[in-house]
């Protein structure tokens, strides 16, 4: 594994996402106001694109799709939030933003189809 650079400290504005392509992985880099996270540009719910609709606000990362979401302080799971949020371990030397990035973080999502109920077959 290898830091990579992601963007400026400058880049990301305090209480805002941005998405960025490392080497043909889509990193969304969140600054929270209290530091940066790096993690998969999806919602670990239901595929949503957090560049999107996610919302940070007191630290707080929200999927507005599904009201999903994630103290990015520490990556705890917020109100009825089912699933942790991946990230890749970020650092900042100076004014760049670095993550270890050894290939694209995914989740495991259910596909259609795989419901048991055979009501409406």
């Amino acid at each position: 594994m290898s830091w990579k650079y992601l963007c400026e400290v400058s880049d990301v504005e305090t209480n805002s996402v941005k998405l960025i392509d490392v080497d043909g992985v889509s990193v969304l880099v969140a600054n929270y106001g209290g530091g940066f996270r790096a993690m998969p540009p999806i919602c670990p719910h239901m595929e949503e694109p957090l560049a999107e609709s996610g919302v940070i606000a007191n630290c707080i990362l929200t999927c507005t799709k599904h009201l999903w979401a994630w103290d990015l302080r520490n990556l705890s799971m917020i109100g009825e939030t089912e699933r942790d949020l991946k990230t890749y371990e970020v650092k900042q030397e100076g004014d760049k933003v670095l993550a270890l990035i050894d290939g694209e973080l995914t989740y495991d999502f259910d596909e259609e189809g795989d419901d048991d109920d055979d009501f409406f077959k």
